[in-house]
């Protein structure tokens, strides 16, 4: 039976943060009871060939959903044909989590937990918008280790607004004193659309520059090795065998099914999404209407491509065997001018059969990926 992975989104949060561009909402409480209905009608319907390998429950804030619709949740999970040694995350945040939750989500099968921090600084927090404060992080990520929960990841974010080189040292230094499995470091992109956005525009955000951000980064890589976390991808860190392997599905290229508002799959060549409106989500699956939106079918070009982008993500990088095996094509005869270019310059590496950016490379991995686009 193949195997495959599935994707959850639950798009409510108590307050949106004020650099989120994820299809999440503040205020419609009111609509998760008919939200939760609808997404376990789109579970019920999942193709009966597949057994499923990972779930990630994201958002949003999934763990906003209350206490009565993560039971109906539950029930409709406990249905779905699972890998005995399936890897099942839900994200919480602080601020919306308890112990009666935590007991559901162990009752429901999750055994990995992430845990939206970003800054050990309460002021930054409050500058992001976030809804918690430090001390509430610190009881919630006590409360998941209460619960035996031995698969915890923490999201951590550099190039913050007022943000110091000072604060950020100071964030990894008490992430890992804490000891998780994964940390997730990312760096602010100003998207479209949000309220950072248009503070920018307005040259009212005062963002760390260029070269602060990049050592920012370069001390994280060095600093988070030197206490045993391996970089595994772009922005992820994990410990021996704790990578993320959910995440590792997108990156290799693999089949995933996306149910709830916004989100994608990518199953047998075909590439689509939901709509992101709550409501038109709702109504259309109670009426057992194509949610479908956007249905693409990746042509060899694209397939090429995306293994590219994706694949130079993973510090592993490429394998050219896979590349030639996958294509039917030499991975030099598709690429070999770019590969020879930044081989040269040092940004790529080859080394025992894979391609992989180099830590220079990494810096500036935005540009080298550009020029994969056949």
């Amino acid at each position: 039976m193949k195997e495959i992975s599935l994707y959850i989104h639950i798009p409510f949060c108590k307050q949106k943060c004020l650099y989120c561009d994820f299809p999440s909402y503040g205020g419609k409480e009111d609509m998760m009871g008919e939200y939760t209905k609808a997404l376990v009608k789109e579970l019920e319907s999942l193709p009966l060939d597949k057994k499923i390998k990972t779930i990630f429950i994201g958002g949003g804030t999934p763990s906003y959903l209350t206490l009565e619709n993560l039971k109906i949740l539950k029930e409709a999970i406990k249905g779905i044909n699972k890998d005995k040694d399936i890897e099942f995350t839900v994200e919480i945040n602080p601020g919306t989590i308890d112990e009666e939750k935590l007991s559901l989500f162990k009752e429901m099968g999750v055994n990995r937990i992430s845990i939206g921090l970003q800054a050990w600084q309460n002021n930054l927090l409050r500058e992001l918008g976030r809804i918690h404060n430090l001390e509430e992080f610190l009881i919630t990520y006590e409360m998941c280790r209460k619960f035996d929960f031995n698969n915890i990841n923490i999201d951590a974010m550099f190039g913050l607004p007022n943000q110091s080189m000072k604060d950020w040292v100071e964030t990894l230094e008490n992430v890992v004193k804490l000891n998780p499995e994964n940390i997730s470091c990312y760096s602010l992109i100003i998207e479209e659309g949000t309220p950072f956005y248009n503070k920018y525009e307005k040259g009212t955000l005062i963002l760390p520059d260029e070269d602060t951000e990049r050592e920012m980064y370069s001390y994280c890589i060095n600093f988070l090795e030197k206490n045993g976390y391996k970089q595994y991808e772009i922005s992820n860190f994990a410990k021996v065998d704790k990578e993320c392997r959910h995440n590792l599905v997108y990156w290799n290229l693999s089949e995933y099914i996306g149910i709830g508002v916004g989100a994608h799959s990518y199953i047998e060549g075909l590439r689509y999404r939901h709509t992101e409106n709550i409501s038109e989500y709702i109504e259309k699956v109670n009426k057992g209407n194509n949610i479908n939106l956007d249905i693409y079918e990746n042509t060899i070009k694209d397939e090429i491509e995306e293994f590219m982008f994706m694949g130079l993500r993973k510090r592993e990088g490429i394998s050219i065997e896979e590349f030639n095996k996958r294509f039917k094509r030499d991975i030099y005869e598709v690429y070999g001018e770019i590969l020879n270019k930044y081989l040269q310059l040092g940004l790529l590496i080859e080394e025992d059969g894979y391609i992989f950016l180099s830590i220079k490379g990494i810096q500036v991995s935005n540009s080298i990926m550009c020029e994969f686009i056949l």
